[in-house]
């Protein structure tokens, strides 16, 4: 069944073609409140399970925020820092089972604690030029839970502690250099380029980025020879499945023909 679209509340959905825009918009800051984060994993959930969607972008609305991640006024009002946050875990991607579908992140402003761990669940992130980043909890007497175990696997190991360990401020231009982000445009640039980068990846055999998601995922925690013959034994879902596929033989007849290749997922 097709996703039911969202055009009010603090979470918009809309699709063109086989992409899916989800936009934040909880003004002031678009901070995530519970409610919020068990709305946003309904519409991931809801993305991953509908076979004519194939990538998705989060953004947020304005220029100022992205996420500053937890509504502090939502907690001092009576929202519990570990109550439910929805099926897929805070900002509805943190937690979200077999989401293996490419999500592409394009950050406008601020995005900061919680926001820069919603941004590092994503696959992709694209950045405008006045983003700017921060894990600022320690300064609150708290944990960056998701990113102490996300950042010193995505960049060096010293550059992680040091973000973590102070929580200071970095710009567009050291995430990237980092290795944190995709591509840093201009602020009127960014949501154009990232649906330049949905439609290109849209355009792509979703059969094939299914088996990467899951491969990436699960060998996280493998030995490499373990995970390779999880591979070639066929004993992941999404691998098993691409290595039967139409798409799989699809894809040697294209190359064959010399002609592109007519991707169908199936």
């Amino acid at each position: 069944m097709p996703m039911e679209m969202l055009t009010e509340g603090p979470i918009r959905t809309r699709v063109e073609g086989a992409v899916l825009e989800v936009t934040l918009d909880r003004p002031k800051a678009n901070a995530i409140d519970l409610i919020t984060s068990r709305i946003m994993g309904q519409v991931f959930r809801a993305f991953r399970d509908d076979d004519a969607l194939r990538v998705a972008i989060l953004r947020a609305e304005g220029d100022k925020f992205f996420c500053p991640g937890w509504d502090l006024k939502a907690a001092a009002g009576g929202d519990a820092v570990d109550g439910d946050y929805g099926v897929g875990g805070f900002g509805g991607l943190q937690e979200l089972p077999n989401l293996n579908k490419p999500v592409i992140a394009a950050v406008n402003g601020i995005c900061c604690g919680g926001g820069l761990e919603l941004a590092l669940s994503c696959d992709l992130i694209l950045a405008s030029a006045n983003a700017t980043f921060a894990l600022p909890e320690i300064r609150s007497g708290t944990v960056a839970d998701a990113a102490s175990i996300k950042l010193p696997k995505r960049i060096p190991y010293h550059v992680a502690m040091d973000l973590l360990l102070t929580g200071r401020w970095f710009d567009a231009d050291e995430a990237l250099r980092w290795g944190l982000l995709k591509e840093v445009c201009a602020s009127e640039d960014l949501l154009p380029k990232a649906w330049e980068l949905a439609r290109l990846l849209a355009s792509g055999p979703p059969l094939v980025y299914a088996a990467i998601k899951e491969v990436v995922r699960e060998a996280e925690a493998m030995r490499f020879q373990d995970a390779l013959n999880r591979v070639t034994k066929r004993l992941m879902p999404t691998v098993d499945r691409l290595y039967s596929s139409e798409d799989q033989l699809e894809g040697a007849r294209a190359f064959a023909e010399k002609r592109e290749p007519v991707w169908k997922g199936r």
